[in-house]
């Protein structure tokens, strides 16, 4: 097992052939390195998702926001894409054709704000720190536990379990059919797995197979 401290070096080693598999990120995260960079990998596998949420210290629900709240958000595309599950709650609403799973909306993809939210963009490592100036703010899974909150009991929204950001188990696409990579991904989709994911992480992530 090799580990990364980033998420660009994984997925450029394992299209290289220095690795045989990886699995760190999401599919819209795969799909947009994919187009950036012509990568021929794909996705073969599920893992966990880690649920991406809305923490307050100040409000029990994002219904609560007032008007020119200040809301933060991640300022890189693929995780501030999801802070705009805010539309499901229905605080904003994107343009028409523009959904949450896309991985190109943005914060100008706002048709609607009736409560004059203001998102704030900050690195997504920031938002815990800043949460106290802010009235909500989004913030990923790492990041959330490591300042003490836990998605399942603490977010006062959270994004939707089934949806499309559950981690995936990535090979090259020549790889794709090969034993090996059944075998790699039975050995991780099985029950034994499950059980290890359900009681060492207590919820703050979460089994997506």
């Amino acid at each position: 097992m090799i580990e990364f401290n980033d998420y660009v070096h994984p997925n450029a080693a394992l299209d290289a052939g220095d690795l045989d598999a990886n699995g760190f990120r999401h599919q819209p995260f795969l799909d947009s390195q994919i187009r950036q960079r012509g990568y021929k990998i794909v996705n073969v596998g599920l893992t966990y998702v880690s649920p991406m949420g809305f923490y307050s210290k100040k409000l029990k629900s994002l219904k609560d926001l007032p008007e020119g709240a200040k809301v933060g958000i991640q300022n890189d595309p693929s995780n501030g894409n999801r802070a705009l599950l805010l539309q499901k709650y229905g605080v904003i609403k994107l343009k028409p054709g523009v959904g949450t799973n896309s991985v190109n909306a943005t914060p100008l993809d706002v048709a609607e704000n009736p409560k004059k939210i203001k998102l704030v963009e900050l690195d997504a490592a920031q938002l815990p720190r800043a949460l106290g100036d802010l009235d909500a703010a989004s913030i990923n899974t790492d990041y959330a536990v490591k300042a003490g909150l836990q998605p399942t009991r603490d977010a006062i929204a959270i994004e939707d379990l089934k949806g499309p950001y559950a981690n995936l188990i990535a090979a090259r696409e020549q790889d794709r059919n090969q034993p090996w990579v059944k075998k790699l991904v039975a050995a991780y989709e099985s029950d034994e797995v499950r059980k290890y994911i359900d009681t060492q992480f207590n919820g703050a992530i979460i089994p997506a197979f």
